[in-house]
């Protein structure tokens, strides 16, 4: 039984929906954006109101859209750069709903002070394994790690964490220092 869903997917891919019209209309719309924000192209006045030129501002995004949409690396670069951008997007949402756990519905913190950093901690490195995992990349760097493990990458990355680690140690506030600041902020106030 055919998928109708993924055929008009790929139909579209086929007339050159992702490769031409989503990228002039990205980039039509983030460059008159611009111009229609930075007034660059110059303003008309309107019973002493200024407003920018639409007819320039939306021509001259237009010719840069289609020159941008002519270039075939330029459409790669920009589809790559997007993907990526919207896995961020993804990995930050992720994140933020994890971290929502710790809220009750009148916005308490359930957890407080290092158990909360601690377990914030936890969750964003496993939310990194997780989309590391899901492109296929942990497999990857498991590996390189166990097959190279006497290499000098993986011990600059095993020393730089060690002086991360001695570095936040030494400049951290001591308990009392905290308190100390704290009561000297309340005093202020």
């Amino acid at each position: 039984m055919p998928n109708i869903f993924r055929d008009v997917i790929t139909f579209f891919g086929d007339i050159g929906i992702y490769d031409v019209v989503l990228p002039f209309l990205l980039v039509f719309t983030i460059v008159f954006a611009i111009f229609e924000k930075t007034k660059i192209l110059g303003t008309d006045e309107i019973e002493g109101t200024k407003y920018p030129k639409k007819n320039l501002n939306s021509m001259v995004a237009f010719v840069i859209a289609f020159l941008v949409v002519a270039s075939s690396r330029l459409v790669a670069v920009i589809n790559e750069a997007m993907a990526n951008i919207v896995l961020l997007m993804l990995i930050v949402v992720s994140f933020l709903v994890l971290i929502g756990v710790f809220y009750s519905e009148d916005e308490e913190v359930i957890l407080e002070g290092p158990w909360r950093t601690a377990f914030m901690g936890v969750l964003l490195v496993a939310i990194l394994l997780i989309f590391l995992y899901a492109l296929g990349w942990l497999q990857d760097i498991w590996e390189y790690i166990v097959n190279n493990w006497d290499s000098e990458l993986v011990g600059s990355i095993f020393l730089l964490l060690i002086f991360i680690g001695f570095i936040a140690w030494v400049t951290a506030d001591s308990p009392s220092k905290k308190a100390a600041k704290r009561a000297a902020l309340k005093n202020d106030d």
